[in-house]
């Protein structure tokens, strides 16, 4: 016997889909969407084309990715800082040229089957090609802290509204990754039209420095599973604003998320996701009856005195990457 469905959605219609908008299914929990973790990572080179389009046809509603900007002025979505890891290019984004005889352009993914780096350029025009899968996707763009603000956000722009019917048709969908406070204000300047969310794996960063200047949070999952988390998740549901959750990738996990009642999972496998989220949708207490909570017992990450060590590293990490952190002024930031 399932659920009856909730008599209310918290949370932003930004991350529901318009047909969920204008007539609400009988969900006996919250839609959370399915964001593709820079696409269907699992399956395809991450931050691909390949891998972007994969998680649309999968049926994704969002997919994930990060910025970088070229020595030459060209935005490329790539996770790290250099090539190495993924590609097999060398060097550092900033210190390399997308155009040219040794330029980027020609590098090309390690793993099969073997792939361009992607322009910010490319994936915004993969966005909005007229086909149906298309035109409904949002796309989280996570900003690497050591990119120039102004710089990056005037570039993106420069794009972004090159597109018809951008300030309707593109910019709402794009929603902008910040890791630390130094990227509101440029952001609230020259992509107002964009939504911003703060993305973190601690509660009390996001509360002091992104409160009342964002739409959404994008936190490390394991983070809302704390004592803390779970009250960052209450007050963000009590004051509409919605929460997303990072990397998800097995079952008992995303269950947890589905009774937490994100707003989104972002996962590198979308199918996984959006199959388990299928079978909840026609009996949630039978499908929720399978998976455990162990898990939550299972891995230090799960443990609050875990993440009071990493809370001091993860705000000495946005010190030593991104300057020093200050408050902005909510009268700046509407």
């Amino acid at each position: 016997m399932s659920r009856s469905k909730p008599s209310s959605l918290p949370g932003s219609h930004f991350f529901l889909p318009l047909s969920y908008v204008l007539f609400t299914p009988s969900l006996p929990f919250r839609f959370t969407e399915c964001w593709g973790h820079r696409g269907a990572s699992a399956a395809f080179p991450e931050n691909t084309l390949a891998s972007f389009e994969a998680a649309m046809r999968d049926g994704s509603e969002g997919i994930e990715s990060d910025v970088h900007v070229s020595r030459d002025d060209v935005v490329v979505m790539f996770h790290d800082s250099s090539l190495e890891r993924t590609t097999d290019g060398k060097g550092l984004i900033r210190e390399r040229d997308w155009y040219g005889p040794d330029g980027m352009e020609h590098v090309r993914t390690i793993k099969e089957p073997k792939q361009a780096i992607p322009t910010f350029a490319q994936t915004v025009e993969l966005l909005m090609k007229a086909s149906p899968e298309n035109q409904h996707i949002k796309f989280n763009v996570d900003v690497k802290m050591d990119n120039e603000p102004t710089r990056l956000f005037s570039l993106m722009h420069k794009i972004i509204s090159s597109q018809p019917d951008w300030e309707t048709k593109l910019a709402p969908r794009i929603l902008l990754g910040l890791w630390h406070p130094k990227f509101l204000l440029p952001a609230k300047e020259i992509l107002p039209r964009c939504r911003r969310s703060h993305i973190g794996a601690r509660p009390a960063i996001a509360r002091k420095y992104f409160w009342d200047h964002v739409d959404a949070f994008s936190m490390w999952f394991p983070a809302m599973t704390t004592t803390d988390g779970q009250r960052f998740l209450a007050d963000c549901k009590a004051a509409n604003k919605d929460v997303m959750v990072w990397t998800v990738n097995e079952k008992e996990q995303m269950m947890e998320a589905a009774r937490m009642g994100v707003a989104a999972i972002l996962t590198d496998v979308p199918k996984v996701w959006l199959a388990l989220r299928k079978e909840l949708e026609t009996d949630y207490e039978a499908v929720d009856r399978q998976y455990s909570r162990m898990f939550l017992w299972s891995q230090p990450k799960f443990y609050t005195v875990f993440h009071f060590a990493l809370g001091r590293y993860a705000e000495w990490q946005l010190v030593s990457t991104g300057g020093e952190l200050e408050a902005t002024p909510a009268a700046k930031v509407a």
